[in-house]
């Protein structure tokens, strides 16, 4: 595979594309849509196979990009603690893990839109009955098993912290020389 290195003037204006691939079935996420809207980030709706938020860099054959690339990193987005017991409440594999089994080989994090999640976490502050220690410890052993990471963060950050998640990572795999 012949690898390219773009100059910096070049890195610029490949990312002034970059682009946020929002998933059609994420939903209730105006205040992330509003965000990109206002910062005149482009973003595409489309189906993705896993998470809720992806990035691509469309076709630009002036620099040699001749289709759209897509990064492989993902984020799943959680409204809250109560999504996540939710998720977790059966002993089975559920659709969360299996959302994370397809995602183990690429960069995925899962957001959480609760700034004191993980305090919640810990004192039981959720709807669920799901004991605080065993709620612990699925999420962690499911982070080490499928090798991701939590992110608590407040909604109002939520569309600037995926935006930039993807910039400085792909902008990392151009500087690289990976691409």
């Amino acid at each position: 595979m012949i690898h390219y290195r773009y100059t910096d003037k070049e890195i610029k204006e490949i990312m002034k594309s970059m682009t946020i691939v929002i998933d059609t079935r994420e939903n209730v996420n105006g205040h992330i849509v509003d965000y990109l809207k206002q910062k005149a980030i482009p973003m595409r709706i489309q189906k993705l196979d896993t998470g809720d938020y992806g990035a691509l860099i469309p076709a630009n054959p002036e620099l040699g990009i001749t289709r759209d690339i897509y990064f492989n990193g993902r984020v799943e987005r959680k409204a809250h603690m109560d999504e996540i017991t939710g998720n977790l409440q059966k002993d089975t594999q559920t659709a969360f893990e299996n959302e994370l089994i397809r995602s183990k080989d690429i960069p995925f994090t899962l957001i959480v839109e609760d700034l004191n999640g993980y305090e919640k976490m810990l004192k039981g502050d959720y709807r669920s009955k799901y004991d605080p220690l065993a709620l612990l410890g699925r999420l962690n052993t499911f982070k080490a098993k499928y090798n991701f990471e939590i992110v608590y963060l407040d909604q109002k950050f939520s569309g600037n912290w995926i935006y930039h998640h993807f910039y400085y990572q792909l902008r990392h795999y151009l500087k690289s020389g990976a691409f």
